[in-house]
């Protein structure tokens, strides 16, 4: 371990969670405070007091900005995020449980996509990142927990650029045909991977966030090595399986006290939270099938189904609840005689010592959820199994399933078979039930809570995946297919695409390797190459210097070339004289380093030497001066562009070259490949979509229409190599 990975291993670590690790409730004594149950706080609550830090998260309740929450001696902070009833409705109950929960569960028809839900779930989100930003300066690991916090990170990475960030998604992660759905998958791709590591409990979760980052965002993924790369940003992603308090669970199930419920037939028990993706109506359906097909279970065997109440005020949630109660109804109305009940149905909380006892005593678990991210009532039942051994049914759609082999596994879809495996589960012998479950009992005792969160630290204070340079199979796997048999229509960026952005335009000059490698991509009889710059016509010619390409200056607004007939925008006639007397009054501001840079009908205004915290001020003020001249202020690259307003930008000045070029039928006859790192090139990017394949340059903090993003200059070198080297002559 590096000295820089032991200091991080002891510094403090800041949590994030929708919740705080306690519920607070209003009393006629004030705010009281309970400490929360679950598999999360009990995973992290020993590791803040161990390390020292904060945990962020909604309290709980809405509170008052001046109100102060209760606090106990628990070793480190808590930090409230505090929320209006609102808020809630449309963050909590609205876009993370009415969207993303069933899209996630691949279940999309129960998801509604509703704009104003995302808007507040957008603002949300972004207040937990300012609040974890405040508190994680010194941190040695910010970790960002679940579904209902996947744009936090973002925020974080903005306010700390070097802190160490991660995140755990603890549902599955969807396959792409499921996760495309959503109309902001790729802000939520983008938002995760700021983080230097992104945990899954499975690895087919991991597997399907790859192929979404790959496909959506057009990210490189190394495979080999779970590792992404967007811009100028690596991610690591990995499986981690989350585990239980096993000594926990084991000590409740030896002391606790055998519960009436199983103490007169063989036990089937059901434990879940009533939530629609927990595969209880296909469960009871399987135990009816079974009274069906085996009678000689009549009388002598029940079902208990533990449903712990969940979101009631939700419609969906009370509609399952009333068809759950039909059908154990149903069920009872064939089957029950005088003395015996099929199905006992208990819709409660109980408590840690009389599940245990549950647990304990249950002769088969039926745990078949319809889709899960881990299921932790299966390792629970494992872990409570300290006397005659029972039975592990457990649906292979469950996370747990992966790991937990020697259960009997069951697609809960198949009722049939559930029922089969409910038989065989009630007539195995001691012997296989043993050596089953000693083998499932050793995996949760080694694999419990304290494990999972060693290893995910571990991983997430790890050194950080470096950038890998291109191969040949990364570009054909890209753009292989797609020019194959075609004539290649090159757009290129000039400043911080072919050079790195320099302090004054005049330094930024081609390398020997850049200059050779376009005139082998404009050597070639199956490529044209363009350069598209904001620069002046004459400037960016005399840059490259190279007679055989297109140039396209001042955004487009002049284009010449080979075979190309010149053209100049006819509205500039209006703006050259203009443009002078806009010149004069930025220069009024050309102070602290900041100058402008006349282009003929249009200007730039550079401020890349003034100091950072007086940035603002400049790019307001010309904002103001250009506004007031007519013209039209663009951001780009540490610059504020100045154009005549006549609708013109590098995507029309593209359109107008391809069509000049090839004809009003061009998208049938080339393929365009467009790479720039400017937000002036957001217009060609826009432009192109769909008709091409983009490149953005530079950081991934940039959002981009662009279809993939390239880290520097060297990756554009490297895609133009491969592009002058390809074999094959179209």
């Amino acid at each position: 371990m590096t000295p820089s990975q032991q200091k991080n291993t002891k510094r403090s670590i800041v949590v994030a969670s929708n919740r705080l690790p306690f519920t607070y409730q209003r009393t006629s004594e004030g705010l009281e405070r309970r400490p929360s149950v679950g598999g999360l706080v009990a995973a992290l609550d020993p590791v803040l007091r161990k390390r020292g830090g904060t945990w962020v998260g909604w309290p709980g309740i809405e509170m008052d900005a001046d109100e102060i929450l209760p606090s106990a001696d628990e070793g480190y902070s808590v930090s409230p995020v505090l929320l209006s009833e609102a808020e809630i409705q449309r963050f909590y109950h609205g876009f993370s449980n009415r969207t993303l929960w069933p899209l996630m569960h691949s279940m999309p028809a129960r998801a509604k996509f509703e704009s104003r839900e995302w808007e507040v779930f957008k603002r949300v989100n972004n207040r937990f990142g300012e609040t974890l930003a405040a508190e994680s300066a010194d941190a040695g690991l910010v970790w960002v927990h679940d579904y209902q916090l996947m744009l936090a990170p973002a925020r974080v990475r903005q306010e700390l650029p070097n802190t160490r960030l991660a995140f755990f998604l603890h549902i599955p992660f969807p396959p792409y045909d499921i996760f495309r759905l959503l109309p902001w998958d790729r802000e939520i791709l983008v938002a995760l991977l700021t983080c230097d590591l992104i945990g899954f409990h499975v690895r087919s979760y991991a597997h399907n966030f790859l192929d979404c980052v790959q496909r959506i965002l057009g990210a490189r993924v190394r495979r080999d090595e779970m590792v992404v790369e967007y811009g100028d940003r690596t991610t690591r992603v990995g499986a981690f399986p989350l585990g239980i308090e096993y000594g926990t669970f084991e000590s409740l199930a030896l002391a606790a006290s055998r519960q009436p419920e199983t103490q007169k037939e063989t036990v089937v028990l059901g434990v879940d939270r009533l939530d629609y993706t927990k595969g209880i109506p296909e469960r009871i359906h399987a135990f009816e099938r079974l009274l069906e097909r085996y009678p000689e279970h009549h009388e002598n065997v029940a079902l208990l189904q533990v449903a712990v109440p969940s979101r009631s005020q939700v419609s969906e949630y009370r509609e399952l609840k009333r068809e759950i109660d039909e059908q154990v109804g149903r069920v009872n109305g064939r089957f029950a005689t005088a003395s015996w009940s099929p199905i006992r149905y208990l819709y409660r909380s109980i408590t840690p010592k009389r599940l245990a006892a549950l647990y304990r005593d249950a002769h088969v678990a039926l745990i078949t959820p319809i889709r899960d991210g881990m299921n932790l009532v299966a390792k629970e039942f494992v872990a409570c199994q300290v006397g005659d051994p029972g039975v592990l049914i457990l649906s292979r759609l469950a996370g747990a399933a992966d790991t937990m082999r020697e259960a009997l596994l069951v697609n809960p879809y198949d009722i049939e078979g559930s029922a089969d495996a409910l038989h065989r589960a009630l007539t195995m012998e001691e012997e296989e039930r043993r050596s089953r479950m000693t083998a499932l009992r050793r995996r949760e005792r080694r694999d419990d809570v304290d494990s999972w969160v060693a290893s995910f630290t571990k991983a997430a204070t790890a050194a950080r995946a470096s950038m890998v340079p291109f191969t040949d199979e990364d570009f054909t796997g890209w753009l292989g297919d797609y020019m194959k048999g075609y004539r290649l229509a090159l757009f290129l960026d000039y400043d911080g695409t072919l050079t790195p952005l320099r302090e004054h335009p005049s330094k930024a000059t081609l390398t020997r390797s850049m200059r050779a490698t376009l005139e082998a991509l404009a050597d070639r009889p199956d490529t044209d190459v363009a350069i598209v710059s904001g620069r002046a016509l004459d400037d960016v010619r005399s840059m490259v210097k190279y007679r055989e390409l297109t140039y396209a200056g001042n955004h487009g607004l002049e284009i010449e070339g080979p075979d190309f007939p010149g053209f100049v925008h006819e509205d500039l006639i209006h703006y050259r004289e203009r443009s002078e007397e806009l010149l004069r009054d930025l220069e009024k501001i050309a102070v602290d380093g900041a100058w402008t840079e006349a282009k003929g009908p249009t200007l730039t205004y550079h401020y890349r030497a003034v100091p950072e915290k007086r940035r603002s001020a400049f790019i307001r003020e010309a904002h103001q001066i250009i506004s007031r001249a007519g013209y039209q202020p663009r951001d780009a690259q540490c610059a504020v562009e100045a154009r005549p307003p006549i609708g013109w930008d590098k995507g029309r000045a593209v359109l107008h070259i391809l069509r000049q070029r090839y004809g009003p039928s061009w998208s049938e006859e080339v393929r365009v490949i467009y790479v720039g790192d400017d937000q002036t090139d957001e217009d060609a990017f826009r432009f192109l979509a769909g008709l091409s394949q983009t490149f953005r340059v530079g950081s991934a903090n940039t959002p981009t229409a662009a279809s993939r993003r390239l880290a520097d200059v060297n990756g554009v070198r490297s895609l133009l190599e491969w592009l002058a080297r390809r074999s094959g002559s179209n």
